[in-house]
């Protein structure tokens, strides 16, 4: 029986784009099917955009800029609070709507709109408190930066995690004094219809923030490609990534890529046992799995791996999987059917390639929706696909290693680095471990906990670029640096 049908009261009909200051439908009028992961069944439309509605849209937010970028700093920060405010004020329907729209537990989903409120607060005080730099060169000279807003910013956003996601580019940009264009996921639109009444609310002068809704290829690609949109910031697959940088290449557009990841947890034999297994089960069971930082391939020591490995998957077997509104489930339905298939089909090929030791199946109680309860792999060869590539599910591959020089030589054996996690009493040997593996971030003896301060983002695979506290402010910004002479000028005289 599912407990999230029919949909939350209030859902739109029809989800509009927001293009300065309105709702409005498609140029053409074509819209595309939304459903929910629970029934899979279609539950409301969304506007499908196309090159003409991402050019509105670009020009309205071009057309803004001017006056948003000259307000003052903090004048903007006032604004970003009210976003918060009003974020804060929809927290529970928020949460009713992406656990509906995504499948996310009902419990993780309120923790979603906590941070996106979070992520309006911390950047509104950031553009406040961040100074800009002075160099003097002794009596002669003095030098200084300045920065600038770059403009309207392409803001291509996932489905796992959407209304926090949005957010968390959202909020930066708008403290920089850039206006923007979103392009929601095509999966899981719900939530964005949210963001029109908060803006408008929070007094956010019309055409500063768009929304085109749409299929990538169409609307994602038209963002990409528009000559006036001179940054673009995106989270999602690394082939996805790879295409945007291809066609980003004409126009040098300033770009941030938050790709996939396959991160590695390195557990020692001398690690708190408890702590590590609380970890691993969060992290990459949390949000369904559908995370960019899940820890998905553990590695562990072996005097310690055959213990590990079975208590793992002990409590991967008592991990509640149910309707994503019920209260008690930790791990809801996959987001859409395509997703799901796909998840289900590294299964079988894990089957093929390693020792399956939990879950590999939907659960019996769980008939209909896109459910798998979290599965366990083990003994997992480092050529294995399940070992190499991002399946973005409840599916984790453990295998062993003997010494702290294979332990970085596995956690290095793929072709990204987003995160690791590394877990051991001794911390002369974690800081060992921290600075060899390939990754933009790493947690020693600690789960996925973010200080927005620090920089996010990763190597290889997994991304370019840094956003996370001024990190997020120089993406937005262009630096212009001053020279003034403060003395007489003795320049070699040529011609005379």
């Amino acid at each position: 029986m599912s407990t999230t049908w029919p949909p939350p009261a209030g859902v739109p009909d029809e989800i509009r784009h927001w293009i300065a200051g309105e709702l409005v439908a498609s140029a053409d009028g074509r819209t595309f099917d939304v459903a929910d992961p629970v029934s899979n069944s279609t539950y409301t439309t969304a506007a499908a955009g196309g090159a003409h509605d991402v050019d509105r849209a670009v020009r309205a937010a071009t057309a803004a800029f001017p006056a948003w970028s000259a307000l003052g700093n903090r004048e903007r920060a006032r604004i970003l609070h009210r976003v918060a405010d009003a974020v804060e004020s929809r927290a529970e329907r928020l949460a009713a709507l992406e656990s509906f729209d995504s499948g996310l537990p009902i419990t993780q989903a309120r923790g979603q709109a906590r941070r996106a409120a979070e992520n309006f607060r911390y950047f509104a005080d950031v553009i406040v408190a961040l100074g800009e730099d002075a160099y003097r060169v002794g009596d002669q000279q003095i030098n200084y930066v300045v920065r600038r807003p770059v403009g309207v910013a392409g803001l291509i956003t996932p489905w796992n995690t959407p209304f926090m996601l949005e957010s968390w580019k959202l909020a930066p940009a708008l403290a920089a004094g850039c206006t923007v264009v979103i392009k929601p996921a095509e999966w899981t639109p719900l939530s964005a219809s949210l963001w029109p009444k908060i803006m408008d609310e929070a007094a956010v002068p019309a055409g500063v923030v768009n929304i085109v809704h749409g299929i990538g290829e169409e609307a994602g690609q038209a963002l990409v490609d528009h000559p006036h949109v001179p940054l673009i910031s995106f989270t999602g697959s690394t082939d996805t990534g790879r295409h945007i940088v291809r066609s980003s290449a004409r126009h040098l557009k300033k770009l941030s890529m938050e790709l996939g990841g396959k991160s590695p947890v390195v557990v020692f034999a001398d690690a708190d046992v408890e702590a590590a297994l609380d970890s691993v089960l969060f992290g990459v069971f949390s949000l369904n799995g559908e995370r960019c930082t899940a820890g998905s391939r553990v590695l562990v020591e072996r005097a310690l791996y055959r213990e590990f490995t079975r208590r793992l998957a002990e409590r991967a077997e008592k991990v509640k999987v149910g309707p994503p509104a019920d209260p008690v489930t930790e791990v809801g339905a996959l987001v859409h059917p395509e997703h799901y298939a796909r998840v289900l089909d590294y299964v079988e090929t894990g089957r093929k390639e390693a020792r399956l030791v939990a879950g590999g199946s939907r659960p019996g109680h769980l008939p209909e929706g896109n459910y798998l309860q979290p599965t366990v792999f083990a003994d997992v060869a480092p050529g294995a696909r399940i070992f190499q590539e991002e399946i973005f599910g409840p599916v984790v591959a453990v295998a062993p290693f003997d010494d702290e020089a294979e332990a970085v030589e596995l956690a290095n054996a793929t072709q990204y680095g987003l995160a690791a996690y590394v877990w051991t009493s001794d911390l002369k040997r974690g800081h060992r471990i921290a600075h060899a593996v390939e990754s933009g971030m790493v947690w020693i003896n600690s789960h996925n906990v973010r200080d927005l301060r620090t920089p996010f983002g990763g190597v290889k695979a997994s991304g370019l670029g840094r956003e996370g506290g001024a990190h997020s402010i120089d993406f937005y910004t262009e630096s212009k640096i001053v020279h003034v002479a403060l003395g007489e000028v003795h320049t070699p005289r040529f011609g005379v």
